[in-house]
């Protein structure tokens, strides 16, 4: 059956503007911290947990880190869903954490059947392997669905990606997800490590539409700084990105700590679908975690910006993690968060700790 695009709606969205402050930190001449100190974690939306705990750690090798469930009215108004229950998993590859949350109640919406790699609600996470032949044949073992049709090695007249092996598969539940084998020379210096065959995660890329759009979110906002840019065209990163024509223009940017977020804006074929109306229980859902310090008003300063909440007030989930403290009050490790989106309709939840 042929899932039609995700229709617009309006969750509990909203605009907040304080004028003195809309312009970002970077517009200030870099009066406040950074808001985003860390990129802690990338999250998605599953329909059965216990099928997608086998796929990271059996196939992919993730280790679990917490599993907790949860309910109530301060998950309702970060979600800003109503009669939330849901599992929430959190699982580590090297250094990184992705999370892994399934809605017990309200269930939500599939991934439409016909996404595509350009489509504005595309999201994945780079996985760093220490060898490709030996990873594509583990993925091939495990009769893991292919987005792409083979690995493919981007061509050397690009400086900064030649030689990259890259490849793009999808979980059960119809993620697409990467792995990622850099050249000695390029990426970060661990990814060289050998002994392990899936290493960490390098990056989460988001399909955007506007490239100086994005900036001043993820740039003039949360304070990310951009760590290199390319163009990528030809035919390995069409069979790559399965997209005829693409031709992308990329963006990487980073925080103090975590993986990446890198644009990938298709300067052709520009006939990606927009991502209104995505709520955080369908599967199409991906958030993005950012931890903020720790000073009290780190979020109270966020929603003085030009953001569009899903959350429409912060939600206080318990005690924050201050020193002194053994741990947070609250079993999701964090006390304050907001979700909201990004220019594309990406979430981003900002958590305090």
């Amino acid at each position: 059956m042929k899932h039609s695009p995700l229709t617009p709606a309006i969750v509990g969205t909203a605009l907040l503007l304080a004028l003195s402050l809309a312009a970002g930190p970077q517009a200030r001449g870099g009066a406040d911290p950074p808001l985003a100190r860390e990129v802690a974690a990338v999250g998605m939306t599953v329909a059965n947990m216990e099928r997608s705990i086998a796929f990271f750690t059996g196939v992919l090798t993730f280790e679990k880190v917490s599993d907790v469930e949860v309910a109530g009215g301060e998950h309702e108004r970060l979600l800003g869903l109503f009669g939330v229950r849901m599992r929430v998993v959190r699982l580590r590859l090297g250094t990184e954490q992705i999370e892994l949350t399934e809605y017990l109640t309200p269930r939500g919406r599939p991934v439409p059947v016909d996404s595509r790699s350009n489509d504005r609600w595309f999201q994945h996470v780079a996985i760093i392997v220490s060898d490709m032949d030996a990873a594509y044949a583990r993925l091939r073992e495990h009769h893991v669905e292919h987005a792409s049709p083979e690995p493919q090695r981007l061509p050397d007249w690009n400086p900064n990606a030649g030689g990259i092996k890259a490849f793009y598969f999808k979980d059960p539940d119809g993620h697409p997800l990467e792995i990622l084998q850099f050249p000695a020379g390029k990426g970060d210096p661990r990814w060289q490590a050998a002994g392990r065959l899936f290493l960490g995660i390098d990056h989460t890329a988001i399909v955007v539409g506007d490239t100086p759009t994005s900036l001043r979110f993820y740039r003039d906002t949360l304070g990310l700084r951009v760590a290199g840019e390319s163009t990528n065209y030809g035919p390995e990163q069409e069979r790559l990105n399965n997209v005829f024509g693409a031709r992308l223009h990329i963006t990487a940017l980073r925080a103090a700590r975590g993986p990446g977020i890198e644009f990938l804006e298709y300067l052709s074929p520009r006939n990606g679908r927009l991502a209104a109306g995505i709520q955080p229980n369908d599967l199409a859902h991906w958030e993005t975690t950012v931890a903020t310090g720790d000073e009290d008003l780190a979020l109270e300063r966020f929603l003085m910006q030009r953001v569009m909440l899903v959350s429409p007030s912060i939600a206080r989930l318990g005690q924050p993690c201050r020193a002194g403290l053994k741990a947070c009050s609250h079993e999701l490790g964090f006390a304050k968060a907001l979700l909201v989106h990004d220019p594309d309709g990406h979430a981003v939840k900002v958590v305090q700790r």
